[in-house]
């Protein structure tokens, strides 16, 4: 199997403070991978690693099946990122930030600034300056940016931060595009959930500086986890029948009154007539499926949980 990226046993500490610990990646070519993780896991840190912006103090970054060294220049200028916040020099337009990007990275194809401003929809703006940007414009400018000079693996940190619905979708589809018509590989890290599932092929789940899982989207979706969700106003009382009366042990009782049923031997009928003699007040009933905000959450917690037990 072809990887663009892999990171073996990476770990990056400042001072006394070790902010990720022995990270494993693994990004095929041709493929977007969503880089998920509560704040402060360890993201963006393995990110700056990866874009050689900081140094690893143990482990390996190989890209383009290249070694990444303190010397590595070539490698970089096949790639294209937005780490944290784009930072622009506000005084020129966005046509300009653009054209000094080109100049830097060598890169003189014709009409590729008119490209990139025309995808991102700052056309209208191209000739104002940077300093009367949006929040969002500047971000889609960083993006503009980053896929300017049509790099074979772009990593954006965030890239959504400060845009409209209509934004996100924009970006959500660029990134479609730039994966099936010129085959960029695409590592992505977003706090919303819902935007990696619709666009990742792959998720790597990153908590507390440690790499908890990489796993396909299409795995996820079949292992089959749909459940029985019922809202009640009495969950102890629930549990107790689920437990006592259907002898059922595979549920889980969450917020807000609500008890997911993961036990297939129970049907709806049989749920709701119980609860019924039990003189249950059902607020909602119904079956559900796991989504990759679920799993996230699940498998974010039983490492939250590991950590407390040790």
């Amino acid at each position: 199997m072809q990887y663009i990226l892999q990171t073996n046993h990476i770990t990056k500490t400042i001072g006394k403070k070790t902010l990720v610990n022995s990270v494993d990646l693994h990004i095929k070519k041709g493929e977007i991978y969503g880089f998920l993780g509560p704040n402060g896991a360890g993201k963006t840190t393995v990110m700056k690693m990866i874009t050689n912006l900081w140094k690893p103090t143990e482990g390996t970054i190989e890209i383009f099946g290249e070694t990444l060294t303190p010397k590595t220049y070539e490698v970089l200028k096949r790639m294209g990122n937005i780490i944290e916040f784009p930072v622009f020099y506000e005084h020129l337009t966005g046509y300009e930030s653009l054209k000094l990007h080109c100049e830097y990275m060598g890169y003189y194809n014709h009409g590729s600034i008119k490209n990139a401003l025309d995808m991102l929809s700052l056309t209208d703006a191209a000739n104002k300056p940077v300093k009367n940007y949006s929040l969002g414009m500047k971000e889609r400018l960083g993006i503009a940016r980053a896929i300017l000079c049509k790099p074979e693996f772009l990593i954006l940190d965030e890239p959504t931060n400060g845009l409209a619905p209509a934004g996100m979708k924009q970006i959500r589809e660029l990134l479609q595009t730039l994966r099936t018509e010129y085959g960029t590989t695409i590592m992505i890290s977003s706090h919303i959930l819902s935007e990696i599932e619709s666009i990742s092929d792959t998720v790597g789940i990153i908590n507390r500086g440690k790499m908890v899982k990489e796993i396909g989207i299409k795995e996820i979706e079949e292992m089959h986890l749909s459940y029985i969700e019922v809202s009640v106003l009495d969950t102890k009382r629930v549990a107790f029948i689920l437990s006592e009366k259907l002898h059922l042990d595979n549920f889980k009782v969450i917020e807000d009154g609500k008890i997911r049923i993961y036990d297939n031997r129970v049907s709806i009928q049989e749920l709701s007539k119980t609860l019924a003699l039990g003189d249950v007040e059902v607020l909602g009933l119904g079956k559900k499926a796991e989504t990759l905000e679920d799993y996230f959450l699940k498998t974010t917690a039983e490492v939250e949980n590991n950590a407390e037990i040790n």
